[in-house]
């Protein structure tokens, strides 16, 4: 039986089930993964876990969030332990007492309280208002992640992660920017895609223009990077065009039914954007063809030490 990757923040929206399609276009190690955009940092645990980076940055702009996987992944027996504390002080039918924890996580900030906001909160979906409150409701059909499996998913993620993880508070462009040429960076903006609306995980709007002032600079330096922008989802198409001169590929990755999409009564299958920029192509392109050279031809095609040489050291 092949072991779960464990997941300790249940972020609606989490990556995790599109993770494995998106890791093929990483097809050897490399140096450092950029997760500007971390949430529920699903792309960093998926990777981690099949060895496909050796460092993670894992960046928000969400202070506590930050803080909380500073803690899962150095301190995750405080973690284990005090979110077993809060979970046990709900009883059944005791909804209030959701309402207490979210009105003492948005006056100090709790990142252990937010995990337990997340977990317990409908459907997982994380909600903030402009002033950065927490705003979702309690899910009066559940009681959140149970102590032992969130435990579980907690040591799991500090394992993979421990000593080899850097932590990003602030804006996503500084997040990246020591990243280079042997860095990969996986970009997955909350602010379009298939959700229905505005999307409320953070009370800050990032513009298309920014966005696309970023990947140019990135386009700029050969920086590789992958990019979860938007979608469709039956007859409805969700985000705006990227420019074309940016120089990348697209890609449709099927998600399968939405669960929002479930609850209006619609059957239709969401297929979310995936952007390939054209250094992770040329990366590929560079391996593919490596591979299907006899050694003598190898070592004659690239007898120079290159940007990529990191891909081919377990070849």
């Amino acid at each position: 039986m092949v072991a779960k990757i464990p997941h300790p923040i249940p972020y609606q929206g989490s990556k995790r089930n599109l993770a494995a399609q998106i890791a093929k276009y990483i097809k050897q190690p490399v140096d450092t993964l950029y997760e500007p955009f971390a949430g529920s940092a699903a792309m960093t645990l998926y990777v981690a876990d099949h060895k496909l980076a050796r460092h993670f940055v894992i960046g928000d702009s969400l202070s506590s969030l930050i803080e909380l996987w500073r803690l899962i992944v150095e301190k995750p027996e405080i973690v284990s332990n005090y979110y077993e504390k809060i979970w046990c002080g709900q009883h059944d039918g005791d909804n209030e007492y959701f309402y207490k924890i979210r009105e003492k996580y948005n006056d100090t900030n709790d990142p252990i309280m937010l995990l337990y906001l997340i977990a317990r909160c409908v459907k997982n979906s994380v909600r903030f208002n402009k002033q950065g409150n927490f705003t979702q409701s309690v899910d009066k059909r559940r009681q959140g992640m149970h102590p032992d499996k969130m435990r579980a998913n907690v040591f799991g993620a500090s394992f993979l992660l421990r000593g080899r993880v850097e932590f990003f508070y602030g804006d996503f462009s500084e997040c990246i920017q020591n990243a280079n040429q042997n860095s990969l960076i996986y970009l997955d903006p909350p602010y379009q895609g298939t959700t229905y609306g505005r999307d409320k995980r953070y009370f800050a709007q990032l513009s298309i223009d920014r966005l696309c002032e970023t990947l140019y600079i990135l386009n700029n330096k050969k920086i590789p990077f992958i990019l979860s922008y938007d979608g469709m989802s039956g007859e409805k198409t969700y985000g705006v065009e990227l420019p074309k001169d940016l120089n990348m590929s697209k890609v449709l990755l099927n998600a399968g039914r939405s669960s929002q999409a479930t609850l209006n009564g619609e059957n239709s299958i969401t297929f979310e954007s995936l952007y390939i920029s054209h250094y992770v192509e040329k990366m590929l392109r560079t391996l593919a063809r490596y591979r299907d050279m006899p050694m003598k031809k190898q070592l004659l095609q690239f007898p120079q030490p290159t940007a990529y040489d990191h891909l081919f050291l377990n070849y």
